[in-house]
């Protein structure tokens, strides 16, 4: 019996985060790390993605609870959210849709797990003396 693989893609969301984390690692002079990581997106992740798609974690197993999230969830198409998955690879968290009428598997984003969801300076300036 033949498997299912399924079709990868590069979203420009994906890209987007892909370069920020390139940023990030290069401020923290660990430039090296980011060949490693595109070396693994080619070698494991994206070949694990296309014969297992649903390997990573439904994504809301753990709903998010910031108004902002609860909008975007809200504002994809209906089911969409069911399709969504976190999948953590090394020091990455990848967030991507398993689309099983398409047979496709979209990465929407990655970030490494040292990288700050928040802005905590601009939220919280420092006092003025």
């Amino acid at each position: 019996m033949a498997e299912d693989v399924y079709r990868v893609e590069l979203t420009a969301s994906f890209l987007e985060r892909l370069d920020a984390v390139e940023s990030f690692l290069t401020e923290a002079d660990a430039a090296f790390a980011f060949d490693d990581l595109l070396a693994d997106l080619r070698a494991t992740v994206i070949p694990n993605l296309a014969r297992f798609p649903r390997i990573g974690r439904r994504y809301l197993d753990n709903p998010p609870q910031s108004a902002e999230a609860l909008a975007q969830l809200a504002a994809l198409p209906a089911g969409a959210s069911g399709a969504l998955r976190e999948y953590l690879h090394s020091d990455y968290l990848i967030l991507y849709a398993a689309m099983e009428a398409e047979a496709a598997v979209y990465l929407l984003s990655i970030r490494h797990h040292r990288q700050l969801s928040f802005d905590f300076a601009r939220l919280w300036p420092a006092p003025k003396q």
